[in-house]
């Protein structure tokens, strides 16, 4: 059984697939995800191979549930769902269509609750829908494409360093492991032995790092060193560090592939932000004045 699809309580584009969207989601689900012991339901008489968004997939009570019903609700699933089989999506989500349309039959729509609830939910689904479409409107690939031009065209090459240290604690502890280096010794096997860091079991090496990833006195020491290199004792927050460059290299730019993803939450942020900003601006907004006590709020028997 998939989880339930209670409504359009969030006004976030229905297309939006970012995680917090999903996070979104999944929260709706587990907050209306219920099984039925048992469920009736009228049995239907197959029906063509062409269906269309009007063709009847299930009457309930005379309510009939349409493809376009399902087609809606596997729209604004998470990906983690949609990717399931479409027949696996067909059985479970109609199955759940049914039992939701037998719960809406009991309840009392003349419920001052459910009267509030559905504006509300209306309201939401309205503002995602404007939302998507004003968003959809500036994510294009001409504005994809300049934003990347903007942000990286021009960008220069960033220098990228491997190296490997030796972490102790004393001043006269580093200078004994130089000592030790110029006489021979594998860098590696005095890192392991000697590095209270915790790179010290891997040899003592950090891998591939770029400019402001290491605090300042290291990255100042790995600037003025050459491939091959190992440093004087170099002191930071952390201790005492003997360096060793092993080479060096230029990071390109990266590519519009890389940066797709990223520029395209930004333009779909930006365009929300600016509808928003839009319409508040030439929009008539009145708010009453802030009662002195808003307690209000959580008093439900309001709605009586």
């Amino acid at each position: 059984m998939l989880p339930y699809l209670s409504g359009f309580t969030n006004a976030e584009p229905l297309r939006e697939r970012g995680p917090k969207n999903w996070r979104n989601l999944m929260r709706i689900f587990k907050q209306t995800a219920f099984v039925l012991a048992a469920t009736t339901c009228l049995a239907l008489p197959g029906f063509a191979q062409d269906v269309a968004g009007d063709t009847v997939l299930a009457t309930v009570n005379g309510t009939k549930i349409t493809a376009a019903h399902l087609i809606v609700l596997v729209d604004r699933l998470p990906e983690n769902y949609a990717a399931l089989e479409d027949k696996v999506l067909y059985d479970a989500l109609l199955d759940q269509l049914i039992q939701q349309q037998l719960l809406a039959d009991t309840a009392d729509i003349s419920s001052k609750l459910i009267q509030i609830a559905r504006e509300n939910e209306e309201r939401a689904l309205l503002a995602s829908s404007a939302l998507t479409a004003a968003s959809n409107s500036k994510v294009t690939e001409d504005a994809i494409k300049a934003a990347y031009d903007t942000e990286f065209g021009s960008l220069p090459e960033e220098p990228e360093f491997r190296a490997s240290h030796i972490l102790v604690k004393t001043e006269d502890e580093a200078k004994e492991l130089v000592t030790t280096l110029e006489g021979g010794h594998d860098f590696a096997e005095l890192a392991k032995e000697k590095s209270t860091g915790p790179s010290g079991p891997n040899g003592g090496d950090l891998g591939w790092f770029g400019k402001g990833m290491m605090v300042p006195e290291f990255e100042k020491a790995v600037l003025e060193m050459n491939a091959g290199d190992v440093s004087a004792p170099v002191e930071t927050q952390f201790g005492w560090h003997v360096l060793k460059l092993f080479e060096t290299r230029s990071k390109p730019a990266p590519t519009l592939e890389e940066v797709r993803g990223s520029i395209e939450d930004r333009l779909r942020a930006e365009a929300i932000e600016a509808t928003i900003s839009d319409l508040e601006s030439n929009s008539k907004i009145e708010k009453s004045d802030v009662p002195a006590d808003v307690s209000f709020i959580r008093k439900m028997n309001l709605l009586d």
